[in-house]
């Protein structure tokens, strides 16, 4: 028994209705200070005073999704007549008839006492957070001094993590931040250690918490009532927070798919603090980016003034280790200097060699406004369909897939859809680390008893919740789900009234399968042959199955096949279109979703509408009063080797990092620097600015209002939190700028007039207006009507296509771009890591992300390690056919033999310098998880 659970049946709570047997939808009738009030079944006295407005202290309770009341603290007592004892609010249901008094003298001395108490082991009497939750309730009660005395002993403090402060000697043991780490966000740090008056707040087994298994999300500090524990980013000199912050903005976080809800809390024009807010997609949880990842904003590397190239100064790709260097080779302008010459050499260049000689890179880390502006801008200002983003370098594949086969690139269900399923597939993903929000949903569900099959060539965070591991030979993925697949329809396991009513192609994946046998590609996927039955039957036999996918599924040069036969998976078992089903592919940056749909892709226009489609084209035509080209334009690898052979003169880049990001990053630089024009739109002097000849300074994320859509198709609002540093300007105003330089008379004045604009070219954003989204912050696409909630899932009766059904298409199997040979025997696979994200621009820029994880490392099995005779954090070296880089070993023991993972996000040694720049035949996006290596010591 824990010290929470002794506690706990120490204090008498009352007798229970809990097990009283009524009808699901009883309303239960009671008097709540002499009015009658209602309770839906299950809900609390103090739930149900807090929705009637009467306010009952708490501190061990916190009323936000997933924190259960716990009833240790006693602060919330409430007298029930008839009962001898008082009764915690928190935890007690009511009865029909029950009579209720909040704040009666007894109850309020009860109260009283606690704090009182709990004031005596305060440092100075006093909570070190004076605008938490103890202090407000201890002020509300007149409770400022104790005339208990103090233990005599007082913890030290703990200040070994770089984001978080420990100080226990605030900490009265009310168990919220145990709660809120194994319950809310379930990474089993935070427990409670010894006994007695000696029981404390332990990380691990007692270890200083920079030292232990946390991974900062810091939802402990988001719980904690005192201020025992802390963010950095608000004590002072005494260890408390300084002062409450001045506002807080209501937004949206800038980093993954996820689209968490958060509240931007400002003092002095910089945020101080980060705080999760009840957001649908994040129900107030938040990651360690998501909360102490913003002070990149006032880095000295920002960019506050317009630069120029300086006459001459050569475009040397190895500047791009060395901003400081490229910075000489520029000098300040003023922004009608710079705008000028920007748009007038790519005027010259778009006239005299034709449209088709200009391109542009938009950005999913900016809002759905800018990036419709963006495509729009190159399309009736360029000419050309040159236009992408990095949706091609993360989901691609996907995209290309799930249009192909049910007619719609977006998700049919939300990653929130977990609460219902039965059973989760999640493979090539590790959400734990690229979206920690969504994986808290996933292990929401399997704590219900949800099923969860997690296949991996490298272990994962969530392999622990999981009912069966299966890890798969890299590169192997389409053999191992055909062989799922063969044995659904060899075993009749498929849901056969579905797929005939909804489903094409049913015959011809049939005959396709039959060679496809678990025994005959047990060789090829390293999985045994009883394991894909067991998974085969787990799968089909499921209630309802959400079936997510990564980029491991993507980013591959068979990336359209193996979304392919994981589609085919889901529809022969009709798990798509149902409560707790569907198909979610888990997008990589924060409004890659939205940029897809607003047209940021080469062959699409805004809702996924063919360039080549005659009736899209005249529409938008019409809308935009200019003629479009039907040819599909390029994409971002195949621009840049355009650009490589000279056929590409011109670029516009905004917000993206192709200097990084691209594989084969050598050629991509050398592309780069060969162009005659480059134009880059930025924070910072990345590695693609140093290569250009004008650099604009933008605006981040929390200094602008913008509309962003998350991997659930929730369209959420964001709101500008502090200014813009020095000259730096608004991005959808150097869009509009540069647009009206290139002959186009724009007059978008604000981002509302773009979405206004969006709306209709857009039917997908039918029923959501600016307005709408001012008020209720989210709104899930498709709407159907202006006051419904939006369909979070989609294609229950029909899919989009023109028959209304899905279609079936068979997967065969590719090698890989590049095998393993006798020179490069390693495979190496690359990939974000939880602390930093993309291309590290901004991350790599934030304090308290960079501590954590300062240097580029490789990771490796133990054994290959002890064969290659190097320890963890020793130099090795590693090379590909297309470059070199040496960084410091790691050990993982989730990693196969013969499999290297390293890190995209550091200049110093970017993965991509060795990445294949193969390309997926369909989705046109590199297999980057999948490159021939060799490592040897540094």
């Amino acid at each position: 028994m824990t010290v929470r659970d002794r506690r706990r049946a120490e204090v008498p709570e009352g007798p229970s209705t809990a097990g009283v047997n009524r009808a699901p939808d009883a309303r239960i009738r009671f008097t709540l200070d002499g009015r009658e009030v209602e309770a839906a079944p299950g809900e609390t006295i103090w739930t149900v005073a807090r929705r009637a407005g009467v306010e009952i202290p708490h501190l061990c309770h916190l009323p936000r999704p997933g924190y259960r009341p716990d009833g240790n603290c006693r602060a919330c007592m409430v007298e029930v007549e008839g009962e001898r004892v008082l009764a915690a609010s928190c935890r007690r249901t009511p009865a029909p008839g029950m009579v209720v008094r909040s704040a009666t003298e007894r109850a309020r001395h009860a109260r009283r006492m606690v704090f009182e108490l709990l004031l005596a082991d305060m440092p100075d009497g006093a909570a070190r957070d004076g605008a938490g939750v103890f202090a407000r309730w201890a002020g509300e009660l007149g409770i400022s001094a104790s005339r208990f005395a103090p233990e005599p002993e007082r913890p030290a403090p703990d200040l070994s993590h770089p984001a978080m402060a420990v100080q226990l000697d605030a900490c009265i043991a009310c168990g919220l931040c145990e709660r809120a780490c194994r319950e809310v966000q379930h990474n089993d740090v935070i427990g409670f250690a010894r006994r007695g008056m000696e029981t404390t707040v332990s990380f691990d087994l007692l270890d200083p918490m920079g030292a232990s298994s946390c991974v900062a999300c810091g939802e402990c500090v988001q719980a904690c009532p005192t201020g025992a524990l802390l963010p950095k980013s608000v004590l002072d000199a005494a260890g408390r927070r300084a002062a409450p912050p001045v506002k807080e903005v209501a937004s949206v976080c800038p980093y993954c798919g996820v689209g968490c809800q958060v509240g931007f809390r400002v003092r002095d024009g910089r945020i101080e603090e980060v705080v999760g807010r009840d957001g649908p997609a994040n129900q107030g949880r938040l990651c360690v980016k998501g909360r102490f990842g913003f002070d990149y904003l006032v880095h000295p590397d920002r960019l506050t003034k317009p630069l120029i190239r300086l006459d001459g100064a050569p475009k040397d790709p190895a500047d791009c280790l060395d901003p400081a260097r490229a910075r000489r080779h520029f000098r300040e302008a003023s922004w009608e200097e710079a705008l000028e010459h920007a748009a007038q050499a790519l005027v010259r260049i778009r006239d005299g060699a034709g449209p088709s000689a200009l391109a542009g890179f938009g950005s999913a880390k900016g809002s759905n406004e800018e990036a419709y502006l963006f495509q729009k801008l190159v399309r009736a200002g360029f000419g050309t369909n040159n236009v992408d983003h990095c949706t091609r370098l993360c989901h691609a594949a996907s995209v290309a897939a799930l249009l192909e086969d049910v007619g719609s690139a977006a998700v049919t269900a939300p990653f929130t859809a977990a609460a219902e399923a039965d059973l989760l597939l999640v493979i090539g993903a590790r959400p734990t680390e690229n979206h920690p929000v969504a994986a808290t949903f996933l292990k929401d569900a399997t704590a219900r008893g949800a099923k969860l099959i997690v296949m991996d060539p490298r272990g994962t965070g969530l392999d622990r919740f999981a009912t069966e591991v299966v890890r798969f030979a890299p590169g192997q993925d389409v053999a191992l789900l055909n062989a799922i697949l063969h044995v659904i329809v060899e075993e009749e396991l498929y849901d056969a009234a579905f797929v005939a009513a909804r489903v094409d192609g049913f015959a011809e994946l049939r005959a396709h399968l039959a060679a496809y046998a678990p025994e005959a590609m047990e060789r090829l996927c390293g999985v045994p042959a009883d394991q894909v039955r067991r998974v085969a039957r787990l799968y089909a036999g499921a209630r309802a199955a959400l079936t997510l996918w990564g980029m491991g599924i993507s980013q591959s040069v068979h990336g359209t096949d193996n979304a392919r036969a994981l589609i085919a998976l889901a529809l022969l078992c009709g798990h798509v279109g149902r409560e707790g089903a569907g198909l979610h592919p888990l997008r990589g940056q924060n409004n890659v979703q939205g940029a897809s749909d607003a047209g940021l892709i080469p062959m699409m226009l805004p809702d996924y509408h063919r360039t080549s489609d005659p009736a899209a084209r005249a529409f938008m035509e019409e809308l935009w009063g200019t003629r479009l080209d039907p040819t599909p334009g390029l994409t971002v690898v195949e621009i840049l080797q355009a650009a490589e052979r000279g056929e590409i003169r011109g670029m516009y880049v905004m917000g993206e990092n192709p200097a990084m990001s691209d594989p084969d990053v050598a050629h991509a630089r050398a592309a780069l620097a060969r162009l005659d024009h480059l134009v880059v739109q930025d924070l910072f002097l990345t590695e693609t600015a140093v290569l250009a000849d004008v650099v604009l300074p933008g605006s981040a994320w929390p200094e602008k209002d913008g509309t962003v859509t998350n991997t659930n198709r929730q369209v959420q609002m964001g709101r500008a939190a502090v200014p813009l540093p020095g000259e730096a300007r608004q991005d959808l105003r150097i869009i509009v700028d540069l647009a009206r330089r290139l002959g186009l008379d724009w007059r978008h004045a604000h981002p509302r007039d773009v979405f206004a604009e969006m709306a209709r070219a857009m039917p997908s954003l039918a029923n959501i207006t600016w307005e709408r989204l001012e008020r209720e912050g989210s709104v899930t696409y498709p709407c159907l009507a202006p006051d419904a909630p939006g369909e979070s899932i989609v294609f229950r009766d029909a899919f989009p296509t023109p028959s209304g059904r899905a279609r079936l298409v068979p997967a065969g199997l590719s090698d890989p771009g590049e095998m393993p040979d006798a020179e490069y025997p390693f495979v190496l696979t690359t990939g974000r890591e939880l602390e930093h994200w993309h291309t590290g621009a901004m991350t790599r820029r934030a304090r308290v992300l960079d501590a954590l994880e300062p240097a580029p490392t490789v990771s490796l099995a133990p054994a290959e390690l002890r064969r290659l005779g190097v320890a963890g954090g020793q130099r090795l070296r590693v090379s590909t056919r297309r470059g070199v880089v040496e960084l410091l070993a790691r050990a993982d023991p989730g990693l196969p033999e013969g499999v290297a993972f390293i890190p995209f996000a550091y200049r110093e040694a970017a993965a991509n310098l060795l990445t294949d720049p193969h390309l997926d035949p369909d989705g046109r996006i590199p297999g980057f998880k999948y490159c021939a290596a060799k490592l040897e010591p540094a």
